[in-house]
């Protein structure tokens, strides 16, 4: 940004716009880290904010307007379905806020663009969630990747097999739609996406299959697709939320002419294999970086926030902002136009889908 953006000094206030599944995270993560406060709490749904509220000492209100309006903040937290992060966070860019949105930022790349443009034009932060990459496994896996251990990256994978029910669908009336959702690749692999582009680098072509096997849905309940990086290594991306009977793995893998390691887990929490071709003193830490998340979320909300604070107090820069967010939103609609069209799709994308 053009125009140095002033720090925040003393408690940040935190408003959380969208009291569903995933706010718990947030709201836990925000109680965790005493440089944080929550102000306010707001949902379309009002009963369901109010019980959010009462639970947790703060006003509750039925639409962002009225918080915004009633309530100072420093940053608004967007939990509301996908479709509608850009237009919530744009909402609170206008009025002065910090953004930080759930992953995806957006369905489209027109979408994450005005959002962006947006935070830009207000002066304010745009931060899209990325917690898997805090995980201490795919930290030290990070740095064996910058470090070269793994000399010349032949092969990458991320596996997804995961359950989610039909009851999960609908219990929320947006769920697996194309308007405000998207499917598997879009909702629940978006975080894996993301560690395939942070840790392989910038993708060439992307060739997929999509299908709705056995949900209720507009999108995507399962999906593959192979990826081919600028560097000339090979990725596999494997998504399905239909595995029997429960959650099963969220896991990556890197095969290279000195080195490979699997994290896997249920969600890259737990180094599977780990061998290298020299020591560092990194491997030392490899017995202690496996931890054991209650749920495929993990414990990176907490972290997440924590990274927030040198950024909102003006001493670092964000490193998962909205335009590293618009890198993966950009690989999942490549995924998506390849199996549409049944052709290899160059990315970036020659247009914005």
């Amino acid at each position: 940004m053009s125009v140095p953006i002033p720090p925040i000094t003393g408690p940040v206030r935190v408003a959380l716009l969208g009291c569903g599944r995933i706010s718990k995270n947030h709201l836990d993560a925000i109680a965790k880290v005493k440089e944080l406060e929550l102000v306010a709490v707001a949902d379309t749904n009002f009963a369901r904010a109010q019980e959010v509220g009462a639970a947790r000492g703060v006003p509750a209100f039925g639409s962002l307007e009225e918080m915004l309006a009633k309530v100072p903040s420093h940053l608004v937290t967007v939990c509301t379905p996908s479709g509608l992060h850009p237009q919530h966070g744009i909402i609170a860019a206008k009025a002065g806020r910090h953004v930080l949105t759930e992953k995806p930022m957006a369905i489209s790349l027109a979408a994450a663009d005005e959002l962006v443009n947006a935070c830009d034009a207000a002066g304010v932060y745009l931060f899209v969630v990325k917690q898997n990459r805090l995980n201490p496994p795919i930290q030290l896996l990070k740095l064996a990747v910058d470090k070269g251990r793994f000399g010349r990256i032949y092969m990458a994978n991320v596996t997804v097999r995961w359950t989610r029910p039909q009851e999960y669908y609908d219990t929320e009336s947006w769920r697996g739609t194309w308007e405000f959702d998207g499917g598997a690749i879009m909702n629940q692999a978006s975080h894996y996406v993301d560690l395939m582009q942070w840790l392989l680098g910038p993708v060439e072509s992307v060739m997929a299959k999509t299908a709705t096997q056995a949900r209720r849905i507009e999108a995507e309940d399962s999906g593959v697709a192979v990826i081919k990086f600028r560097s000339g290594a090979l990725g596999v991306i494997e998504v399905n939320v239909l595995t029997y009977p429960r959650n099963l793995e969220g896991s990556i893998t890197i095969l290279g002419e000195k080195g490979s390691v699997k994290i896997g887990g249920t969600a890259v929490n737990k180094v599977e294999h780990w061998a290298f071709e020299t020591y560092d003193d990194d491997d030392k830490l490899v017995e202690t970086a496996s931890t054991n998340p209650p749920n495929v979320y993990g414990f990176g909300h907490e972290g997440y926030y924590r990274n927030l604070l040198p950024v909102l107090h003006g001493s670092a820069r964000p490193d998962t902002d909205g335009r590293a967010g618009r890198k993966s939103l950009e690989l999942i609609l490549g995924i998506y136009e390849s199996a549409k069209t049944g052709r290899d799709v160059p990315i970036p994308l020659r247009t914005r889908l």
